[in-house]
C-alpha cells in the first residue's frame, strides 16, 4: 500500500490479520499493541471486512468474529478486552479485569468514556476509529497503558493532556516517561471545519481557505496538547496516516459519508 504524508510504519502483508504497528512501541517489551485495517474479517458490503462496530448495522455475529480474530492475534480472550464508549468526551476511565468483555460479551457498566488507562496485565485496552485520532500511551517505568479516542472535541479538551493526567493520579506515571503515539486519522488537507471549529484551536494547526472554511491539523494539534501535558518530543510518533486518502485499506467517515464500519486500536501489558 501507499500513503499519503506515510511514516515507515510495519505492515503485515503475510498474516491472515493485516494490522498496523508504531516502531517506537515495538521497542517496548512490556506491550502488545496494533491497529487494524479493513481486512482480514468477515464483514461484508459498506463493512468489509473487519468491522468492529456493533452499532452500524452489521451482523453481529461477523462483527464477534472480527473480535475473535483480533483476540487470536494477541493471544487472548474476548473477555480480556475492554472497550470505550465513545461519545467525544474528554472522559477517563480507569479499567480493571472486572470490565474485561464489556462492549463484546458482556454489558458496559459506563456510558460516555472516550479514554481507558490500567495497570493489570493481560487486559486489553480498545478504542475504535474512522478518521478521529488514535492517543497510544505507555509508561514503561510505572508499567501503566492508555488509550484515548481524540475527534476534534476531544482534541479541544485536551483528552491527551486528560489522559496523562489520570495516568499521573492514579499510579504516579511520570509524563516525562510516557511513550506517546498518534495513530492513523484524517489528514489536514482532507479535514476541512467551520470557522466555529478552527477557532477552538493554535492558529498554527489550521489554515483558511478561499471558502471561508479552514483545514485543521488534528495530528499537529494533538502533538501539541502532549508536549503541553509533559510528554518528551523525542516520546512522540506520529504516523501522518490519512483515513480519508485510504478508504479501501482504512475505513473513512468522511470519504464514505458514514456509510462505514470501525478501525480498532488495541493495547495490553504483558
Amino acid at each position: 500500500m501507499k500513503y499519503k504524508n506515510q511514516i515507515e510504519i510495519p505492515y503485515l502483508t503475510g498474516s491472515s490479520l493485516p494490522v498496523l504497528k508504531y516502531p517506537m512501541l515495538e521497542e517496548i517489551s512490556c506491550i502488545r499493541h496494533l491497529f487494524t485495517t479493513r481486512m482480514g474479517g468477515v464483514s461484508e458490503d459498506i463493512y468489509e471486512s473487519l468491522n468492529l462496530s456493533f452499532d452500524r448495522g452489521d451482523e453481529r455475529e461477523r462483527v464477534l468474529e472480527n473480535y475473535r480474530r483480533v483476540a487470536e492475534y494477541l493471544g487472548v480472550r474476548l473477555e480480556d478486552i475492554v472497550t470505550s464508549k465513545q461519545t467525544h468526551t474528554t472522559n477517563v476511565r480507569v479499567v480493571s479485569h472486572d470490565d474485561g468483555g464489556a462492549g463484546i460479551v458482556n454489558e458496559r457498566t459506563y456510558e460516555d468514556v472516550d479514554g481507558l488507562v490500567t495497570n493489570e496485565k493481560g487486559l486489553v485496552l480498545a478504542t475504535f476509529y474512522a478518521d478521529c485520532v488514535p492517543l497510544y500511551f505507555v509508561d514503561p517505568v510505572r508499567e501503566v497503558i492508555a488509550l484515548s479516542h481524540s475527534g476534534w472535541r476531544g482534541t479541544a479538551g485536551k483528552i491527551g493532556k486528560v489522559t496523562i493526567e489520570t495516568m499521573t493520579k492514579e499510579f504516579q506515571t511520570d509524563p516525562c516517561d510516557v511513550i506517546c503515539a498518534i495513530g492513523p486519522s484524517i489528514c489536514q488537507e482532507c479535514y476541512e471545519v467551520s470557522r466555529e471549529v478552527a477557532i477552538q484551536f493554535p492558529k498554527e494547526v489550521s489554515y483558511q481557505k478561499a471558502n471561508g472554511k479552514y483545514q485543521l491539523d488534528l495530528w499537529r494539534a494533538n502533538e501539541l496538547v502532549l508536549l503541553e501535558a509533559g510528554v518528551l518530543p523525542e516520546h512522540i510518533e506520529t504516523t501522518k496516516l490519512c483515513t480519508c486518502c485510504n478508504q479501501k485499506e482504512l475505513f473513512s467517515h468522511r470519504a464514505s459519508h458514514g456509510r462505514r464500519g470501525n478501525l480498532g486500536a488495541f493495547l495490553m501489558l504483558v
